[in-house]
């Protein structure tokens, strides 16, 4: 369901929409009927996994942590640098991926050298 997650340009209504995907699954998987109204939190801990919100996130900042141990010149990390010139159309622009992962490491106080410390809780 995953698949390829850590590069998807996700919003709001994307991952609210995997979430009510998920808990179809785990509730199909423990054996409970939504009118049960047992927990998520219940169900997912039952299973021995996380929120699929989470799940995502932690993919983003995997991916993002081993492009940044690339070298300089990897097509790759120049992909993620790489700067479009021209304006943005009028209205609110879409989250760029950097933006997405910005926002992630900024919530839980990280940097570019925690994701260089890959043997330490990284990836």
């Amino acid at each position: 369901m995953l698949h390829g997650s850590e590069t998807w340009p996700v919003r709001k209504e994307n991952v609210a929409a995997l979430q009510r995907a998920e808990m179809r699954i785990v509730r199909w998987m423990c054996g409970v009927k939504l009118k049960d109204r047992l927990p998520s939190k219940v169900l997912r801990e039952r299973l021995g996994i996380d929120d699929i919100a989470l799940v995502l996130q932690q993919n983003r900042l995997r991916c993002y942590g081993h492009v940044l141990r690339k070298d300089d010149d990897d097509w790759v990390k120049k992909c993620m640098e790489y700067e479009v010139e021209g304006l943005r159309p009028r209205g609110r622009p879409n989250m760029t991926w950097r933006e997405v992962v910005r926002e992630y490491c900024q919530a839980h106080k990280l940097n570019k050298e925690d994701a260089m410390d890959h043997c330490n809780g990284g990836s």
